[in-house]
């Protein structure tokens, strides 16, 4: 399998911790770039944004699974994301130094979705946070989300409630499950479409300086 390309808005210095964007459907690795600055105006992080591994007949841009019903991801393609970006989250905290503690996982519809996937599965090391937009906790055949042993896993759950693509109760259920599995969540919702309101990235960003803050001996 091929690495997943990414881009990448450095730290401003060394980094505090690493946040990493999975994009939406039909779009590329730069779509949420601009997220970083908003997320992390203080640039203590290295964030990385990553392109999903498949392009679909008919449709622009790139997708992370194959969409046969909403909610419901078809598996052989979400496997493959799965498995590809476990070897791209793997790597950078090889390379960085920055480990699955000090990461959040965030992304928008599709990407969210990823990112749910990533921090609850019971095969992957426990992350610092998820931040999902839009997105949802995914029923696939063969997995689940794994949320007793992710007591120090923050997540922050937003979504719209005219959101004519992804429902706002995908956001309730997932915010739900994920309370009911004993998970700290922040949890927001507006009267937007199927987008990222941008009066949520300033709870959003508290959120994530709060979930990755200064290391010990930070300036």
């Amino acid at each position: 399998m091929a690495p997943l390309v990414t881009v990448e808005r450095p730290a401003a210095g060394e980094p505090d911790g690493l946040l990493v964007l999975h994009h939406g459907r039909g779009t590329d690795e730069r779509d949420l770039l601009g997220l970083a600055d908003a997320l992390d105006p203080e640039r203590r992080l290295r964030v990385v944004s990553a392109r999903g591994p498949l392009q679909v007949p008919g449709w622009p841009g790139y997708h992370w699974y194959a969409v046969p019903k909403v909610g419901y991801p078809d598996r052989a393609s979400f496997d493959a994301a799965r498995a590809a970006l476990a070897e791209l989250h793997d790597r950078l905290w090889e390379e960085t130094g920055v480990g699955a503690e000090r990461t959040v996982l965030a992304g928008f519809s599709m990407g969210a979705v990823m990112s749910h996937a990533m921090g609850w599965s019971e095969d992957r090391p426990a992350v610092a946070g998820v931040l999902a937009f839009s997105g949802f906790v995914p029923s696939v055949s063969g997995w689940r989300p794994s949320l007793a042993d992710r007591a120090g896993t923050r997540a922050f759950v937003a979504h719209g409630t005219a959101d004519p693509v992804i429902e706002v109760g995908f956001g309730r259920a997932a915010r739900d499950l994920l309370l009911a599995g004993g998970i700290d969540v922040t949890y927001r919702e507006s009267a937007v479409p199927h987008t990222i309101d941008p009066a949520t990235l300033k709870d959003a960003a508290g959120w994530v300086a709060a979930t990755l803050p200064p290391r010990s001996g930070s300036a």
